[in-house]
């Protein structure tokens, strides 16, 4: 009845979208175009004409100017499906999804990319129907503090917008570029000491070692291609390629995908995991 969540979450999102038939309750303080998405791919054609849609989130300007929720994504949402609300709150911070009476999830996701598809996430599905009727009606009766958005306005205030964050951006990107130059002089030094600390058990690949190993028994069985995915997502400092670093003689950056392919070698080797047309996994006997 209760089944923990972290990374890998999306395909529990998108059953709970495709299994709504009645109500689907989102909560999600930010919202991108990738999360989105994946909701609209997964509703039904009959709940796309006859059922209710409830999307709460912050509209404020300062998370659209901090590009943290797009309005624009919210207004796909609600044009997928007929019947649809959208409730403004400020303050919002919980994330919870919610399909029918039937399954709910509730997590510390937003619904955006780095959210349901890239960073660790922790929540829990729930199905015993009287507690998730509980958190379905928690979240009506918050969103009736908020402000509901006719689609007119919602349209409209897309439409501002857009031009705004065009803007900011612009600004953004030109007033930082000679602050990101300075700050990254500055602060290489730094960085080049955390990849020491992080790198003190070994040679790269065996962080990678130890992350494949997490990714299969946490997410799954996956192919090379979704590994360096979910790899660099983890481990962005040793995964840039943009760089080819070279500290205290070992190499970051470009490199980083030989060193994967070394610790999946090194496991298989072990009899750790194993490959098999193309997708790796655990081996039954770990």
């Amino acid at each position: 009845m209760i089944r923990v969540l972290t990374s890998g979450w999306d395909s529990a999102l998108a059953a709970l979208a495709a299994n709504a038939h009645r109500e689907l309750v989102l909560c999600s303080p930010f919202v991108g175009e990738d999360g989105v998405r994946l909701i609209c791919e997964h509703i039904s054609p009959s709940f796309a004409r006859n059922g209710h849609l409830t999307f709460v989130t912050n509209l404020s300007v300062r998370n659209v100017c901090d590009l943290a929720t797009d309005p624009r994504a919210v207004r796909t949402l609600c044009d997928s499906v007929s019947r649809s609300r959208v409730y403004h709150l400020p303050g919002l911070h919980a994330k919870a999804y919610v399909a029918d009476d039937d399954v709910a999830v509730v997590t510390s996701a937003n619904l955006t990319a780095g959210g349901v598809f890239r960073n660790f996430e922790c929540g829990v599905e729930v199905r015993e129907k009287t507690c998730v009727s509980s958190v379905r009606h928690a979240i009506s009766c918050y969103a009736d503090l908020g402000a509901l958005v006719p689609p007119d306005r919602l349209a409209s205030y897309c439409s501002a917008l857009t031009a705004i964050i065009d803007q900011v951006t612009l600004a953004r990107q030109s007033a930082q570029s000679a602050v990101r130059r300075q700050f990254s002089r500055l602060l290489r030094p730094v960085e080049d000491d955390l990849l020491r600390l992080r790198l003190a058990g070994g040679p790269i690949h065996t962080v990678f070692a130890r992350t494949i190993e997490y990714l299969l028994r946490h997410v799954g069985a996956m192919s090379t291609v979704q590994m360096h995915v979910r790899i660099q997502s983890l481990h962005p400092d040793l995964c840039d390629d943009t760089i080819d670093r070279v500290i205290d003689g070992k190499r970051f950056g470009k490199k980083w995908k030989h060193a994967v392919r070394t610790a999946q070698q090194q496991l298989k080797k072990q009899g750790r995991i194993e490959l098999d047309h193309g997708i790796w996994r655990v081996t039954q006997n770990q």
